[in-house]
């Protein structure tokens, strides 16, 4: 379904698909998260009468089962050629795998093994002094050596499984749907550049975006349960348990959903096109939204335009710098991030991220993955529609008018708005700033924002202060409340209203008050821009209504004249909105 930014921008777009990015999965054994069901898989692990089982059930057998971890890694890898790669802290461990795959060519299994240390829980077993009873056993959170399994699957392509050497081992599986779009792609004879993480050029974008919708459907997740179990028992978890003991032990993961992203890609006709939109788009939102920074790393020649010759894609991997300017602005709401930038030579992409899905209050589990991707496809969609709302502002018929007067919600009388007031000004644009949020905002949310976009303490707007200008805006439809709830959200055409009453009165109507006070006839530049003229004109009316008021004034009331009062008494009535 196609938001309102790529509805106004479609005649430039030779297509358009959404797809599910980075898929981060955590892989966990149930029975091994309490410390009854470790006792009991520990007895089933090491077999005989439960008390002989207990007898060794300590701190050194558990670290000897995660050195027999090690070392049967080490070994197989040095059986089969696999290459086995200590990292150190900080180290970017994916830029490590893409340079691998790079300048090897890899067929289906594991190719590559990174080991570095991470924090994991772990069981730690207290017993008495002299070792003979069990006291018990308690989590801990220490680092310990995790095992990344790098895999090439034939539906799934690149996939990662990061498994801890430590009983229970906990494990997590990292995809990306791409790779998953790619395979199937090829195998529908769909042809396609891809460029990393993006598909910049197709024969058939909408093909390509029905096999994308396939993700997002009730299937995806017994896909992703399918791959996962086609590798972790046998490629990973086998060097901690053989098969023999994960039968006996009953040993079977349990998955949940932690992270997930998810794109909305527009494939412009030409760069120059996309490159105009984005960056006049940028310059007209970035203020109203908050954007607190945009960063942009220049590439190493311009967009081409209608008759522009395109690059291999092969660039941007052999250059330091990117093939194309990279522009880049992200907007955080807690652990939820919205982000668009420009991805190769023709692609805006705009993304929904959950940095951790228990945000989202829809369930982790792996059988919820359809309703998280549609929350974040949601989100996405918004985030494109409230882009737009606030980039394109209008003002319906009367609007001007109807602001000042009273309102009526429900049974109560509020006031009505008047936008010559920094506190209402100040309250409209903190709501415009929260028109993305993926949940709405609260009047906590509003408060913080109004503190963080002005600097006002909690003295001079409090919460109180800021309840009190949402019952105002709800009043004139401007912001919209749900039954039953705290939380508020903007609808688009409010937020386009809001847009345009903060830019005509912003961008309009004080630049031309202040150009009243300027003589021009002191100096006048030779030439004047375009914008300078567009001024100039209502600048010079508003003077000379403003002395034809003064003259006026001089001759009525000679003894009451001033220049400061003809100047505010002309400017109230040549603009009522101020």
């Amino acid at each position: 379904m196609a938001d309102d930014f790529t509805e106004r921008y479609r005649d430039l777009l030779t297509g358009w698909y959404d797809c599910v990015d980075r898929i981060v999965l955590n892989a966990y054994y149930p029975m091994g998260s309490t410390a009854g069901g470790f006792r009991t898989w520990w007895r089933r692990l090491i077999g005989g009468t439960d008390a002989e089982a207990d007898a060794v059930l300590d701190n050194a057998h558990l670290m000897r089962l995660a050195g027999r971890f090690a070392r049967r890694v080490r070994a197989w890898a040095a059986d089969n050629a696999v290459p086995v790669i200590d990292c150190t802290a900080g180290e970017r461990k994916h830029l490590v795998a893409e340079e691998y795959l790079r300048t090897h060519s890899v067929g289906p299994g594991v190719f590559l093994i990174l080991v570095a240390r991470a924090p994991a829980m772990v069981w730690d077993v207290r017993r008495s002094a002299d070792g003979t009873v069990l006291g018990g056993l308690a989590r801990k959170r220490t680092y310990v050596n995790h095992y990344s399994f790098h895999i090439m699957d034939r539906a799934w392509g690149h996939l990662v499984i990061k498994m801890a050497g430590h009983a229970p081992f906990g494990a997590q599986v990292i995809l990306n749907g791409h790779e998953y779009v790619a395979i199937a792609a090829q195998g529908e004879g769909i042809g396609f550049v891809k460029e990393g993480n993006c598909f910049t050029e197709t024969t058939d974008p909408a093909g390509l975006a029905q096999i994308a919708d396939t993700l997002s459907q009730d299937a995806a997740a017994g896909r992703l349960g399918q791959v996962i179990d086609r590798w972790i028992y046998t490629a990973c978890l086998i060097f901690g348990l053989d098969l023999a003991d994960q039968q006996r032990t009953c040993f079977r993961y349990a998955y949940s959903n932690y992270q997930a992203e998810y794109s909305r890609n527009l494939l412009f006709a030409y760069g120059g096109h996309m490159d105009r939109v984005f960056n006049a788009m940028l310059d007209r939102t970035r203020s109203r939204l908050d954007i607190p920074a945009v960063r942009t790393l220049f590439g190493a020649r311009r967009r081409p335009g209608k008759y522009g010759m395109r690059p291999s894609p092969r660039v941007g991997v052999v250059l330091e710098t990117p093939a194309w300017d990279l522009t880049v602005f992200k907007v955080h709401f807690g652990l939820l991030t919205l982000k668009g930038y420009t991805k190769g030579a023709r692609v805006l992409r705009f993304e929904a991220i959950t940095h951790n899905t228990r945000q989202l209050g829809c369930g982790r589990a792996l059988d919820r993955f359809p309703q998280i991707v549609a929350r974040l496809a949601g989100m996405c969609q918004r985030f494109c529609t409230a882009l737009d709302c606030v980039d394109i502002g209008f003002l319906p018929g009367g609007t001007l008018d109807q602001l000042p007067l009273p309102g009526q919600l429900g049974a109560s009388r509020v006031g009505g708005i008047d936008v010559n007031k920094p506190r209402i000004r100040a309250a409209l644009a903190a709501v415009l700033a929260l028109a993305p949020s993926p949940d709405g905002f609260t009047v906590a949310d509003m408060t913080a924002k109004v503190h963080a976009m002005t600097g006002q303490a909690h003295a001079t707007y409090n919460t109180r202060q800021a309840a009190y200008d949402l019952r105002k805006l709800r009043a004139k439809q401007l912001v919209a409340k749900p039954a039953r709830s705290r939380r508020y959200y903007l609808p688009g055409p409010a937020a386009r209203a809001i847009s345009a009453l903060l830019t005509l009165r912003d961008h309009v109507i004080a630049p031309i008050l202040a150009g009243v006070k300027i003589r021009r006839h002191d100096h006048v530049p030779a030439r004047l821009t375009p914008i300078d003229q567009d001024y100039e004109h209502p600048a010079r009316s508003s003077r000379g209504i403003a002395h034809r008021k003064t003259k006026l004034l001089e001759i009525l009331e000679p003894q009451a004249a001033s220049p400061s009062a003809a100047s505010c008494s002309a400017m109230s009535s040549a603009y009522p909105l101020l």
